[in-house]
């Protein structure tokens, strides 16, 4: 495999789509040795179909404001490989949405999909429209046009988005009831729905969860324990909120929480009510987390900065990508710091991961450790199948076991002789195997 001609070939295809290309480069250095090692992959030219998404519907979506005025925005749905089972990811509602980062996170959800087990193929979509400021009628009104163009696409054997960024409970009950009303169908077509009409217990925490027991999994293998680590978080939203709830649930000690404005320090942890704060700041709209400062006399907020310089033995980056730089990473390393765990989708710039994994870090990517919102969703897949219901237990349980089995997985590709495990390298390479070989047994299509 030539990395840099696929490369090249692949910028001139996409040109500008920075995020995108980040993402395969990375799969790419990750599993050259195993497909260089199994002509048959390049005989059936995996790389390359892989790479390139099976569809990109890209439609526009007008809806009219309170005032009267009517206002349009673009909507996408990226369908990338469904070897495994129908498309699955989440919807995002941001204006920084556009094709590059769409394609990246679908691109990112394949190998994600893969490493949690279940049947779920890889997609992503979304819209530049921005819900923060609209009301209730106005959300509704956007996410009903949107619904009129993308229920062409889906159904519950074919794509299963879920929420992201932006599209949370109230945004999936009103896409779910224009799909209902289009398709004359009660169905699971969408992951994060409401309890009473079919969603799943803990799926809102579930990223964060996920995100501590696989760290709590790669400080096991160090004979570490998480109890009584003082944990460095970005982010207040679902995944940081989960995050947090579970960390503080083992004995860990979380000091740190982020926005756009800057993050906010807190020697004696986030615990109790102020986890319950997190969500008020979560449902405002004023997307900052200096409010926290002013409610906990024992935290300090420092404005327009990232919490990676602060002395912890944890970084939970749980924010937006590439939030997460070498300058960061070398300030993690020189303050102790001995596990980074992606919360977010890759947070983290190759510069940064390649000092992580140049000291031996313990370092995961998002792709495996943040999965565990996706295999939530999968689950919620399973009960609606089943037209049952699994209480919080039963679900946390089986979500802690699916974590278990995609660090063992990762553990396994990404073992060196020294001992070092690359979790970089085994998820890449967990993931590719299955999708690849999905796609050998299903022949050229």
């Amino acid at each position: 495999m030539d990395i840099e001609k696929i490369m090249q070939d692949l910028e001139h295809r996409n040109p500008g789509e920075q995020e995108y290309l980040q993402a395969v480069h990375e799969v790419l250095e990750s599993i050259a040795d195993i497909y260089n090692n199994n002509p048959h992959f390049q005989t059936a030219g995996i790389i390359e179909r892989l790479i390139e998404p099976d569809r990109v519907l890209t439609f526009k979506v007008p809806w009219m404001d309170d005032e009267g005025t009517v206002h349009i925005n673009r909507g996408y749905r990226v369908q990338f490989n469904n070897a495994i089972g129908p498309y699955k990811g989440g919807l995002r509602f941001h204006p920084s949405v556009n094709l590059s980062i769409l394609k990246f996170l679908g691109f990112e959800q394949i190998f994600k999909n893969a490493l949690t087990t279940l049947p779920m193929g890889g997609g992503k979509g979304g819209s530049d429209f921005q819900p923060k400021g609209k009301s209730n009628n106005e959300i509704m009104r956007f996410c009903q046009s949107f619904m009129l163009e993308l229920w062409k696409v889906i159904g519950p054997e074919t794509d299963v988005p879920a929420g992201d960024i932006g599209v949370g409970a109230r945004e999936i009950g009103f896409l779910f009831g224009m799909y209902k009303k289009l398709s004359h169908e009660f169905s699971g077509i969408l992951t994060g729905k409401g309890i009473n009409w079919g969603g799943s217990l803990i799926r809102p925490e579930a990223t964060g969860f996920g995100v501590v027991y696989f760290a709590k999994e790669m400080l096991s293998d160090r004979k570490e324990k998480i109890e009584g680590k003082k944990v460095a978080v970005s982010g207040f939203g679902n995944v940081a909120w989960g995050a947090v709830t579970k960390l503080d649930q083992l004995g860990a000690r979380v000091i740190t929480l982020s926005g756009p404005d800057g993050y906010v320090y807190d020697e004696e942890g986030v615990s109790g009510t102020k986890i319950d704060y997190m969500l008020e700041l979560r449902t405002s709209n004023e997307d900052i987390v200096e409010p926290y400062a002013h409610e906990f006399k024992s935290a300090r907020f420092f404005p327009d900065k990232h919490p990676w310089e602060v002395k912890c033995d944890i970084a939970v980056p749980c924010a937006t990508e590439n939030e997460l730089n070498k300058e960061d990473a070398l300030n993690l390393l020189k303050n102790g710091c001995i596990c980074v765990c992606e919360g977010a989708n890759m947070p983290c710039t190759p510069e940064a991961i390649d000092i992580f994994r140049g000291n031996r870090l313990l370092y995961c990517p998002g792709k495996a450790a943040n999965a565990g919102g996706v295999a939530t969703s999968g689950l919620e897949m399973t009960q609606n199948a089943m037209k049952l219901r699994w209480t919080k237990d039963e679900v946390d349980q089986r979500l802690h076991q699916i974590m278990k089995s995609i660090h063992g997985a990762c553990k396994h590709h990404g073992q060196q002789a020294d001992g070092y495990i690359d979790y970089v390298r085994g998820a890449n390479i967990c993931g590719f195997l299955k999708v690849a070989n999905a796609m050998i047994d299903q022949g050229i299509i």
